[in-house]
């Protein structure tokens, strides 16, 4: 990977970057609706294999699409960032049909950067709270050809 600071990457390269290559977003079923320097969304349909024993949906996958929008904002200037600490509260049981997550970048510095994402379902009502810092590398975010 080159070297550079912020990148001219277009929010659809990384888009497209991203749900080619983030193989388990694909496999549970996370569609990226959307990308944007500093912020993305996407959303999960909600089938059985996303429920826990108890009929919810399962933590695990309210994590993952949080983790998702995570990493495509924080990808999204074009540098690789990674995940140094991350938190979920989990307020409402997802009794639902579909999942929404969207990420905003709340403060971002040649080296960090932070990040808050809300899970809504289908209704609006707020099912967890994401937030994240991520470590910005100096190795550009490059799709390969």
């Amino acid at each position: 990977m080159k070297h550079a600071p912020d990148t001219d990457l277009t929010p659809l390269e990384i888009k497209e970057f991203i749900q080619e290559k983030d193989y388990f977003a694909g496999h549970v079923g996370i569609e990226l609706l959307d990308v944007s320097k500093g912020s993305a969304r996407a959303k999960m349909d909600i089938k059985k294999h996303h429920l826990n024993g108890v009929g919810i949906v399962h933590g695990a996958a309210i994590f993952a699409l949080a983790d998702l929008v995570f990493a495509a904002a924080s990808n999204s200037h074009g540098t690789v960032a990674l995940a140094i600490n991350v938190n979920i509260s989990f307020v409402n049981a997802g009794k639902c049909k579909t999942l929404y997550a969207e990420a905003a970048e709340l403060s971002r510095n040649p080296k960090l950067a932070t990040y808050h994402i809300p899970v809504v379902d289908e209704n609006g009502t707020l099912i967890a709270t994401f937030n994240g810092m991520v470590y910005r590398k100096k190795d550009r975010f490059v799709p390969e050809k």
